[in-house]
């Protein structure tokens, strides 16, 4: 086992005020089984100037999909005997249905509901009732692609899980947390806080940053199984040292919880029963972290060392980054090498045809920046011409790219997108998903073309398209009820034989060819 410099460590956490800034933060890990350092910082209210502290509970997110796993695990024993139910939570699904450990490993194939809403018509600050979410299973009628094939992120996947374990238990999914996890594990204060509009300690969660200034968050969002669980730093604390001590354990909830996964065709998975696998400075490590407007959470816990790692931010900063950058000075691992400079080739906007999703290119000094999922994925180029990263490798190849993205499974070869980029006003109209049941409006207002859904959700606000190229266009949407936010969609325009609109097809990272068609 290596040695941990505990002076490093000290220095990261308590240094994070400074590194990462913001209205207020927690940090602390654990090594060998006993907390090595306790530290929170600023402020859980600015405007009633309540200070942060250590036993003050906050939304972990989705940090709760591994308990939402455990409790499956300890309650159920075997999961897989609910699969035939799966399909009674998904009444319309014409598609093949997924099974629970399709569900848990992010491999069922269903597009995210929180991206979803924005196409169903909901506002950012609007209200997500616990009922919505069983309105939005019943328009679920297509699969983005065959479960057990591919990796995409989607809460709905965990909601369904909830509902399963309830149905299953009788019991409500709080009880089940307290009694098979937060008990075992002494997480004195843990709870269940499904609804994001009443928090549990009154700490306040902040959008906004350093530049623009931090603005409270307003969230109206019920969630459970995806989400929902509220706890303190201590809170987190003890769950790591329960994973120490119960490591040596085959059976017990952890060592279940974070076995390797795999694809359908055997080649190995990135996520699994609410943990991700990634490594740290070469290590093997498992975590989760956690997002709602206003807040950022990570835990990590790397096990041949015996290192665990937390950081609870009520601000928007990089809690991931942060977590990795604790952790790797404990290691003394150097940071990230410095990539060879950018030449030319690079750049562009490219489609992924079997995704149908748009890649965007950027480059800086010594980056390709690539822009395919919700966030930016800064790549290294090596000597031999390939960009790299943790989650993604591009090889130029002609004009195009080559895509590995090995988490999802997926490689395929990212075609440039061509013709001019116009403000095409013809595609201007009311259009109407099959898959949705809703509506989308192009309109055409003083020279720029805008999206409007109206639908089970409501009304919700425009948002900007920016033409590409022949018939593609990105769909801006920074903001939703969710964060972090679907980002650019890609819509493609279909034409009929005499080149008229017929249709479109929209789509994100989270959420993939959506169809739509031309209102008669």
């Amino acid at each position: 086992m290596a040695d941990i410099d505990f002076r490093a460590l000290e220095r990261a956490i308590r240094d994070l005020p400074q590194t990462i800034g913001g209205p207020g933060g927690l940090a602390g890990a654990v090594v060998n089984g006993a907390t090595a350092f306790v530290h929170p910082w600023g402020f859980a209210d600015m405007d009633q100037r309540l200070a942060m502290t250590d036993r003050l509970r906050m939304p972990i997110c989705s940090i709760s999909k591994q308990f939402t796993c455990a409790v499956l695990f300890d309650a159920i024993n075997d999961p897989e005997r609910l699969d035939d139910r799966v399909a009674t939570l998904l009444p319309n699904l014409e598609s093949t249905s997924p099974g629970v450990h399709e569900l848990a490993n992010m491999q069922s194939g269903l597009r995210d509901y929180w991206a979803m809403t924005v196409l169903h018509g909901a506002h950012p600050e609007g209200r997500f009732a616990r009922e919505d979410a069983r309105r939005l299973l019943d328009r679920i009628r297509t699969t983005q692609f065959d479960p057990g094939t591919s990796y995409s992120y989607c809460n709905v996947n965990f909601r369904i899980l909830c509902e399963l374990i309830e149905g299953e238990t009788g019991r409500d999914l709080g009880e089940l947390y307290v009694e098979r996890v937060f008990g075992p594990a002494g997480m004195e204060t843990a709870i269940h806080t499904p609804d994001t509009a009443v928090p549990a300690d009154g700490v306040v969660g902040y959008e906004g940053d350093a530049k623009l200034g931090y603005i409270p968050a307003a969230n109206r969002i019920y969630w459970t199984g995806d989400a929902g669980i509220s706890a303190s730093l201590q809170d987190m604390l003890a769950w790591e040292r329960h994973i120490h001590t119960t490591s040596d354990d085959a059976d017990s909830l952890y060592c279940r919880l974070s076995v390797p996964q795999s694809f359908r065709n055997g080649r190995a998975a990135p996520y699994g029963f609410g943990l991700v696998h990634e490594t740290v400075g070469g290590r093997a490590a498992t975590g989760h972290g956690g997002a709602l407007r206003g807040f950022r959470l990570q835990r990590l816990y790397i096990p041949s060392v015996r290192l665990s790692v937390v950081v609870l931010l009520n601000h928007e900063a990089d809690a991931h980054a942060a977590a990795l950058g604790i952790a790797r000075a404990a290691l003394g691992v150097a940071a990230p090498e410095v990539g060879h400079s950018i030449e030319k080739g690079w750049a562009g906007d490219y489609v992924v045809p079997e995704t149908g999703l748009l890649l965007r290119v950027e480059t800086t000094r010594d980056r390709v920046v690539a822009r395919y999922a919700t966030a930016p994925d800064e790549l290294v180029l090596g000597e031999d011409d390939v960009a790299r990263s943790a989650d993604m490798t591009l090889t130029r190849r002609g004009d195009g790219l080559r895509v590995e993205r090995p988490g999802e499974d997926l490689r395929a070869e990212a075609v440039p997108i061509t013709g001019a980029a116009v403000q095409d006003m013809s595609i201007a109209g009311l259009f109407r998903s099959p898959e949705t049941g809703d509506t989308m409006e192009i309109v055409a207002a003083g020279g720029g073309l805008y999206a409007g859904f109206e639908g089970l959700l409501g009304q919700g606000p425009v948002h900007a398209l920016h033409p590409l190229g022949s018939d593609v266009w990105a769909m801006s949407c920074r903001r939703s009820m969710d964060a972090p936010p679907p980002g650019d969609w890609t819509l493609r325009v279909m034409r009929d034989d005499a080149g008229s609109v017929s249709g479109l097809t929209l789509g994100c990272w989270l959420a993939r060819d959506v169809p739509y068609l031309l209102a008669e």
